[in-house]
C-alpha cells in the first residue's frame, strides 16, 4: 500500500494517508484530517470561552448561538448557580405567628397555621365556642375580627353557613365592605377605613407627625393617605379587586417615581393578621 504525507486540514500535522483515499477525497473536494478528534473539531462553530466565575476560570467551548452576549457563559450549572445566588439571593421567608397556638414559625404568606394539626384543630371548634371568641375579641379590641386574623374563620363559615352569618350570630353588625367605615384615629384625623385608623395611630403613637390627604404634584385629584417629614405613605386596600381602584393605585404610583416622592405602598396583609408597621415604616428622630 502506498502512503502520501499530507497536512491536517486542522491542526496542521503531517500524517500519511493512503494514495487511494487521497485521490478519493481529491476528486469529491474532501478535506484530510489526522483523526476523529481533529474531525470533530472542525465542525465546530464556537468559541473557547472562560468561565464567568471567578473562582473557576476553566476554559470550555460553547456554540455561537448559546453565547451569552453579556458575558455571563458558565462552564457548569453549579458555577451558574454560585453567582447569580450571590447577587440574587433568595428573599427570607417571613416569620409568622400560628393563629392556633401562637408558635413562631417561617412560611409563604398564605400559610397561617405552623402545621396541619394545628390547622385541622382550629378548625374543630363548636358553633358557641365560636361566638364566644368573637365576643372576646370584640371587648379586646373594640371592633369585630376580620376573616384573616380569626383563626377558626373556615370553621365559622360550616357552622353559620358564612362569615357575616356568624357575625350576627354573636350579636354584632358585619361590615359589608372592609374599607367602607369612617373611623376617628386617636389625633382627632378622620379615617377613610379601620386600617387607615390603625396606620393614623400607629404613627401617632411612634410620635411621627404626620398630615392627611396631601395633594399630588400635576393631579389635585389625587390625594396620598398619609405625610410624614420623611415618608408619603399609601395604603392600597382594594389592590386587585376593583380595576378603576388599581388604575389610580397605578397613576399614584407613577406620579410618586416621576416627582421622586418617598411612597410606601401598605397592603391588607401588611396588618392583619399581624401588624407589620414597624417593619415597613423606618422610624427616623425627627
Amino acid at each position: 500500500m502506498h502512503l502520501i504525507k499530507i497536512i491536517c486540514a486542522n491542526c496542521g500535522k503531517p500524517f500519511l494517508k493512503p494514495r487511494n483515499r487521497v485521490n478519493e477525497a481529491k476528486k469529491y473536494n474532501w478535506k484530510h484530517f489526522c483523526s476523529a478528534e481533529c474531525l470533530a473539531r472542525s465542525k465546530m462553530n464556537g468559541r473557547i470561552l472562560v468561565c464567568a466565575n471567578p473562582k473557576c476560570k476553566k476554559k470550555f467551548y460553547r456554540p455561537i448561538n448559546e453565547i451569552n452576549k453579556e458575558g455571563r457563559n458558565f462552564c457548569s450549572r453549579s458555577c451558574a448557580a454560585q453567582i447569580n445566588n450571590s447577587e440574587y439571593p433568595k428573599r427570607k421567608a417571613p416569620i409568622k405567628t400560628c393563629l392556633h397556638c401562637g408558635k413562631i414559625f417561617k412560611a409563604t404568606k398564605q400559610k397561617l397555621y405552623c402545621s396541619r394539626k394545628c390547622k385541622n384543630k382550629a378548625q374543630i371548634i363548636s358553633a358557641e365556642e365560636i361566638l364566644i371568641k368573637i365576643k372576646e375579641f370584640y371587648k379586646n379590641n373594640g371592633r369585630i375580627p376580620y376573616k384573616e386574623e380569626f383563626p377558626h374563620y373556615n370553621a365559622a363559615q360550616n357552622r353559620f353557613g358564612s362569615w357575616n352569618k356568624a357575625i350576627e350570630a354573636a350579636g354584632f353588625e358585619p361590615n359589608p365592605v372592609r374599607f367602607a367605615k369612617r373611623y376617628i384615629a386617636r389625633d382627632g384625623h378622620q379615617c377613610d377605613s379601620f386600617a387607615e385608623k390603625i396606620i393614623d395611630d400607629w404613627l401617632y403613637e411612634n410620635n411621627i407627625e404626620h398630615e392627611r390627604n396631601k395633594k399630588y404634584p400635576d393631579n389635585p385629584k389625587l390625594t396620598v393617605d398619609f405625610v410624614t417629614k420623611y415618608h408619603w405613605i399609601e395604603f392600597f386596600g382594594l389592590i386587585k379587586e376593583i380595576k378603576e381602584y388599581d388604575t389610580v393605585a397605578r397613576k399614584k404610583q407613577k406620579l410618586a417615581q416621576k416627582y421622586k416622592l418617598p411612597l410606601i405602598a401598605i397592603y391588607p396583609k401588611d396588618l392583619f393578621p399581624v401588624n407589620r408597621l414597624s417593619e415597613i415604616i423606618r422610624v427616623k428622630n425627627e
